[in-house]
């Protein structure tokens, strides 16, 4: 299959539903191998099924994004599968939409370990293997609450604002190692984040909000630029946003 991606290697965190789903298909598409993890074994299991009918060859390990553990033994399929990696997409997260004073510490934790933890593992153990191919792009997906803060989500926004800082860090410190970093911003996806914790189904349905392949869109095209271009940052709203 020829493909924009052919031979590359991309490993994308939440990659069960969602953006991160969505992420697969389109980089499978234009034919990169892919390494999948996530928590639910399952959907890792019928989404692989699924791609390789592409042609493509793919990985998956079952653990949570947190632990060390599981960003390590990724990392390590991926060099074991194919012998290098070539695109990190950081898409492990979550979201609770609470005022400050009805926000816990322990949700605290539980927003900053998934949203910046995870970037932060992962991050840290491909980097080694993109350093030494002299190559690679790493992209954080991480929000319009990481450009911009809105009521009611402070704690949520200070986790994306720190992914976009991140990245902003990193595209500056390794750079000189041939490696692209950025983020990507897009506003609300009709995803089952938040569910509970600040967004219900039917509100989600009825919205007018990004669809998961939208930011596929964006994230493809981030992992295509040239070999002299980089892309720093996409911002992404949906058409239906409100003029005023």
């Amino acid at each position: 299959m020829a493909g924009k991606l052919n031979g590359k290697v991309a490993l994308i965190t939440g990659a069960s539903a969602g953006i991160g789903e969505a992420c697969a298909r389109a980089l499978a598409a234009e034919g990169a191998n892919l390494v999948l993890t996530a928590r639910r074994d399952e959907r890792l299991e019928a989404l692989a099924a699924e791609l390789r009918q592409l042609g493509v060859e793919v990985a998956f390990v079952a653990g949570d994004a947190r632990d060390e553990e599981t960003a390590r033994r990724t990392v390590q399929a991926a060099t074991d599968s194919f012998g290098r990696l070539d695109i990190l997409i950081n898409n492990a997260g979550a979201g609770n939409y609470k005022n400050l004073v009805d926000t816990s510490a322990d949700e605290y934790d539980e927003l900053m370990d998934t949203n910046m933890r995870t970037t932060f593992l992962f991050t840290r153990h491909a980097v080694p293997v993109m350093q030494s191919q002299k190559s690679g792009t790493i992209l954080m997906l991480s929000s319009m609450a990481g450009v911009y803060g809105f009521a009611g989500e402070a704690v949520y926004c200070a986790t994306k604002f720190a992914q976009v800082g991140f990245a902003q860090a990193l595209d500056k410190e390794l750079r000189p190692d041939g490696i692209k970093v950025g983020a990507i911003c897009p506003g609300g996806v009709k995803t089952e984040f938040a569910l509970g914790k600040g967004r219900t189904e039917d509100k989600v349905a009825q919205s007018g909000m990004l669809e998961p392949e939208d930011v596929a869109g964006a994230v493809l095209l981030a992992c295509t630029q040239s070999a002299n271009s980089r892309i720093i940052e996409i911002q992404m709203r949906t058409m239906d946003e409100a003029l005023t």
